[in-house]
């Protein structure tokens, strides 16, 4: 499972987007019933809809924008109004199919751990999980509290995000990511995250995914590679034309595969930017010699 942490927003709208994969709208509605997009929820979301009433796309990312409209005055630490926080968890490309109730799960961990939902607290943020594309889950959430104050949250979130990722692949049974090194400083907050595909400009943290894509022995591209030369080799043992072609195809895909790798660490290493120069070492003073000393005296 990779974490990914998108850089905040004012509203809701476009995080709530890129979640569901298309533009939101009045007339598609999201449930949270079993098998719904929203699978999880903040604690009072019952407070706010009725039974038989399925809320839009649009509507949803109204209800998360409201806390900044009602607290016009709440602000972060450093008086940031950017309050929508939009975390968003990649499953391993092998990991099964998991069902409403595990995804369930995963979105309400994450929230715990983030600080946006404390266990019994009445007055905690208002968030959604949304598992709308395959092997991903987004969990959207307004950083204002419902007594207006701003959450708290751990400082280093991505460090404490991956660990409950490591935790939950474990409960689960999932695949584990290897180490994420794709984080970096984001100077209005100063907690490290990784920034989403759609800031150009971060190609230090597109670097690191590609690269871990692009991991010859531990990627998800190479675990794929080593399955596909697996069932090749299982079909070339086997009697009959058809598993021999059947195994020269999944040989030459597997190689094919080797070739994407090998074209992600290329083009990983031309976004990865160039390493700061290294800082020169202070001049020692120069003395001047004995004779011009004594002579100055």
């Amino acid at each position: 499972m990779i974490i990914a942490i998108h850089s905040r927003d004012v509203t809701a709208e476009e995080a709530l987007a890129e979640a569901l994969g298309r533009e939101i709208s009045m007339a598609e509605g999201l449930t949270t019933e079993p098998g719904g997009t929203v699978v999880a929820h903040s604690n009072r979301q019952d407070h706010y809809t009725d039974e038989d009433e399925t809320w839009s796309s649009a509507t949803w990312a109204d209800h998360l924008t409201d806390p900044s409209l009602e607290h016009p005055l709440a602000s972060g630490p450093d008086g940031d109004r950017r309050a929508i926080l939009h975390v968003t968890a990649h499953m391993h490309p092998l990991d099964r199919e998991l069902s409403h109730a595990e995804w369930s799960e995963i979105g309400y961990r994450i929230a715990r751990v983030a600080g946006i939902a404390p266990p019994g607290d009445d007055q905690a943020c208002q968030w959604i999980a949304v598992q709308a594309q395959p092997g991903r889950l987004d969990v959207i959430a307004n950083l204002i509290r419902l007594d207006g104050t701003w959450s708290a949250r751990p400082r280093r979130l991505l460090q404490t995000l991956v660990a409950e990722a490591r935790k939950i692949e474990a409960d689960l049974l999932l695949h584990s990511s290897h180490r994420q090194d794709s984080a970096r400083q984001d100077p209005m907050t100063g907690l490290e995250h990784v920034v989403a595909p759609r800031v150009p400009t971060a190609t230090g943290p597109l670097a690191g995914i590609l690269r871990q894509l692009a991991a010859e022995q531990s990627g998800p591209i190479a675990a794929v590679r080593q399955l596909v030369e697996e069932v090749g080799r299982q079909a070339a043992s086997l009697p009959g034309d058809q598993t021999d072609a059947a195994a020269r195809d999944l040989f030459w895909a597997a190689r094919r595969l080797y070739g994407l790798q090998e074209q992600l660490g290329e083009i990983a290493s031309r976004l990865q930017p160039p390493a700061p120069p290294a800082a020169l070492a202070p001049a020692r003073p120069v003395q001047a010699p004995a004779a011009s000393r004594v002579a100055a005296r």
